[in-house]
């Protein structure tokens, strides 16, 4: 699914117009983000929980030259699903 199919869906559902859906999505995901940020994790009960995770550096080889090069230490965002998501896959 697309972000596009999410606003017509939600539109539909909430009988408002794709401009406020899409608004409404945005702040909704941007909100998510900022508190993965500030407090390392978001948890949303009955779907999932996104979390920060950390990254070890690495070596990792170019694959055009065949160059091992080093990879610096980052931050990922990773999700896990809820037990009542996974039941419904």
């Amino acid at each position: 699914m697309t972000k596009a199919e999410l606003v017509e869906v939600v539109a539909a559902q909430s009988r408002l117009t794709k401009k406020a859906a899409a608004e409404v999505l945005d702040i909704v995901f941007s909100n998510i983000g900022k508190a993965v940020k500030k407090d390392s994790r978001f948890s949303y009960p009955g779907f999932g929980t996104w979390s920060l995770r950390s990254r070890k550096a690495r070596k990792i080889r170019n694959p055009q030259t065949n160059e091992m090069m080093k990879l610096k230490a980052s931050k990922t965002v990773g999700f896990r699903p809820a037990k009542e998501l996974k039941q419904t896959l």
